[in-house]
């Protein structure tokens, strides 16, 4: 099956060119480039999938407060912040190996994604978002009326 949903129109300096759209590669491949691969492992690592007419998008965000969670939508770039807190400075570490801090990761979304209906849940230290496909690129079936041999489509 592909996951080809759609077109982007990409500024190519002086002429637009039009370009196929996969966001499972782009979401991969932007991972990949900033924030690590399985040798090297991100500090907010995430799953995501399609599930029928809506993705799911999980980020391992283990020992991080609800309360610091957050989440952003401009245009189709969402943002996730998340913070765990720094150590005590009072105790003597032997090993301190988790991230600590601010972390923030952002995802590009599709032209064919909702982002006005995207839900949020945090559990056993998994943030996990659900994003509908836009009514808009959902396949839909196109009536076709006729008299006599005339046929017309209307959409």
């Amino acid at each position: 099956m592909s996951t080809d949903t759609g077109y982007r129109l990409s500024d190519g300096g002086e002429k637009m060119v039009l370009m196929r759209t996969d966001p499972f590669r782009e979401l991969d491949r932007f991972a990949q480039q900033v924030l690590g691969t399985a040798a090297r492992p991100a500090v907010m690592p995430m799953d995501a999938w399609r599930d029928g007419e809506q993705f799911i998008v999980e980020f391992d965000l283990p020992g991080v407060d609800p309360d610091s969670l957050g989440l952003d939508v401009e245009r189709n770039v969402l943002t996730v912040r998340a913070e765990r807190q720094a150590l005590d400075q009072s105790r003597e570490m032997v090993s301190a190996e988790r991230p600590r801090g601010v972390f923030s990761r952002q995802l590009f979304l599709g032209e064919q994604l909702d982002t006005e209906k995207i839900e949020a849940s945090y559990q056993d230290g998994v943030l996990r978002l659900t994003i509908p496909v836009a009514e808009k690129a959902k396949p839909r079936r196109i009536e076709i009326s006729h008299n006599g041999e005339h046929k017309s489509i209307n959409a």
